[in-house]
């Protein structure tokens, strides 16, 4: 039986992408707005039930994301130019914050904690991108396991971001939440030119396929 080794520096490429693109704090606001008539324990189920079904999706697309990829023809090179793309406009987002996306943003009587909370806000486009492109790259199983143990790390963060989203809400003034949501919009359209870069480079050597 080969030996598994964990990758290290899979495992905070990982961590990092993912975390930014999710903005845990960032999102600290928009989840106390989207949860403001809810009493505490609603609010702490609601936490745990965004986190859960966004763990669900990412996974699903972690898992099965190259295999879709064989299957419906497209190559690494253009899931790289759509996530950069993506990554884009949410690092605009960020760093717009006043603006209002149908990302981020619910319609009608929808469970919050499902959309948008669950999906789009969580396990969103960009998440998506990010994580089907992290395990397709990988190329043992040592990798694989990295990237799964760095989502877990970030799936635990964003639930004690939320968990405990009243008491970072008083810690934190909302001038300092914007600007950590700013400079991470700025990080996450750095990973979105950093994508469509990579692309761009391997289609000029090696072509279109």
């Amino acid at each position: 039986m080969p030996e598994i080794v964990l990758d290290g520096e899979r495992f905070l490429v990982t961590l990092v992408t993912v975390l930014v693109i999710m903005d845990p704090v960032g999102n600290v606001p928009i989840f106390l707005a989207l949860t403001r008539d809810q009493a505490e324990t609603e609010r702490r189920r609601s936490a745990l039930v965004a986190t859960f079904v966004a763990a669900i999706v990412i996974a699903v697309f972690a898992v099965a994301g190259e295999r879709l990829l064989q299957l419906v023809g497209i190559s690494l090179e253009a899931l790289q130019v759509a996530g950069g793309l993506l990554l884009l406009i949410i690092g605009y987002e960020l760093l717009n914050p006043g603006g209002s996306s149908r990302l981020t943003t619910a319609e009608g009587d929808a469970n919050v904690a499902l959309v948008p909370l669950g999906t789009p806000l969580l396990a969103g486009p960009g998440a998506i991108a990010a994580t089907m492109l992290a395990t397709a790259e990988s190329d043992s199983i040592g990798e694989t396991l990295s990237v799964f143990a760095a989502l877990a790390v970030v799936f635990v963060v964003v639930y004690l971001a939320m968990r405990f989203a009243s008491t970072l809400a008083r810690i934190l003034s909302p001038t300092i939440i914007d600007l950590i949501s700013r400079v991470l919009g700025l990080v996450v359209a750095a990973i979105g030119v950093q994508l469509l870069a990579g692309a761009i480079e391997v289609w000029v050597r090696d072509g279109v396929n």
